[in-house]
């Protein structure tokens, strides 16, 4: 097989990789719209658990979740670091709160393993894959399953 059908075969995936403790996820890159520092957070009474409030964005509102909550996470104080993934998903902006923005990175479908089933915790329902590269571990998440409407948890649903 030619090199480029090999490719073709592989292709390129890119992720926006964040840190939550000492653990790195990934969104793919094509649901990011952008990442924002810290910004003040307007609560909203009623909302779930995981759902900080509202932010403007340039006269939008944007609904912010606490990615460690949604994720299982303890709690962890807002620094320099933190940062807030503004993501589309299905016709919807939301942000995620997250600890730090790392970088892009650049992986090939043939280096992603499948969801490891090693865990009864309600987050690992959140992972698509996982990749080992340069002896870093980076948990990819289905932005589909992270922000998606669920029937089995219907407080989690955003919209």
């Amino acid at each position: 097989m030619s090199n480029a059908k090999q490719q073709a075969n592989d292709p390129l995936l890119q992720w926006v990789t964040f840190r939550l403790g000492n653990e790195t996820y990934g969104i793919d890159v094509m649901f990011v719209q952008e990442v924002r520092r810290y910004t003040e957070i307007a609560p909203v009474p009623g909302a779930g658990h995981d759902v900080l409030g509202i932010v403007n964005l340039r006269g939008s509102v944007v609904t912010v979740v606490d990615a460690r909550v949604r994720l299982s996470h303890e709690d962890a104080p807002i620094t320099d670091e933190t940062r807030i993934v503004i993501v589309e998903y299905s016709g919807e902006v939301i942000g995620l709160l997250v600890d730090q923005v790392s970088e892009v990175v650049y992986l090939r479908r043939s280096e992603i393993e499948g969801s490891p089933r090693i865990s009864n915790d309600d987050a690992a329902r959140y992972i698509s894959g996982v990749c080992n590269k340069d002896d870093r571990l980076y948990i990819l998440l289905s932005i589909e399953k992270l922000l998606g409407k669920s029937d089995a948890s219907a407080e989690m649903d955003l919209f």
